[in-house]
């Protein structure tokens, strides 16, 4: 009974990770094209009556805008406006630099040396995590992620002779979380290579 509650939490957990955010932006989105309706009016109105004009005008104008954006950010005054803004107020908010930090590895954009998949022997047993720093004294913080939520888990500070980073793509590690550890051998193999090196 325990272990069908177990995986019912964590199944829900993991689809509503999914969920949520698809569904946020998707509200977000009509939000916006409806704040926009009474400035697209006047556009909308030339338009033939079958034809959605004040949805199809806000869509288009708030893409627009979204472009102008991405556009401005890419600028060396944006980029430091972006910085400013993502320090005084997205960093304060709970989980921001963890999932900030989550999607940058997962899109292969990160240049962090954060995340760096590894092989970790706690007790007896060598369990997938993650190197989320390096101390001075050559010990490692080391993330582990609950099976199959990568986002959900405990952070060790280990010796470095119980931390075996791998050289394989981040994306190949969380793929194998999420599968309930499907894919582990590949990392053993590659665990193995490492030490041989």
């Amino acid at each position: 009974m325990k272990r069908a509650l177990g995986f019912l939490a964590s199944s829900l957990v993991a689809g509503l990770l999914i969920v949520l955010p698809v569904y946020l932006s998707i509200l977000l989105l009509l939000k916006a094209m409806s704040s926009m309706a009474g400035l697209v009016q006047p556009i909308a109105a030339l338009l033939p009556e079958r034809f959605p004009g004040e949805a199809a005008v806000s869509l288009v104008l708030l893409l627009i805008v979204s472009l102008l954006i991405g556009a401005a950010v890419r600028t060396v005054a944006g980029q430091a406006l972006r910085d400013w803004i993502e320090r005084s107020f997205f960093q304060r908010i709970p989980g921001y630099e963890l999932l900030r930090s989550l999607t940058q590895q997962l899109a292969g954009k990160s240049e962090e040396t954060a995340w760096q998949p590894a092989l970790v022997e706690i007790e007896e047993a060598l369990v997938l995590g993650f190197i989320i720093e390096e101390h001075e004294d050559g010990r490692y913080t080391v993330f582990v992620p609950s099976v199959p939520t990568p986002l959900a888990g405990a952070a060790y500070v280990l010796s470095p002779d119980r931390v075996h980073p791998l050289d394989v793509p981040f994306t190949q590690a969380i793929k194998s979380v999420s599968r309930w550890g499907l894919g582990s051998k590949e990392l053993v193999a590659a665990m193995t290579e490492s030490d041989q090196r």
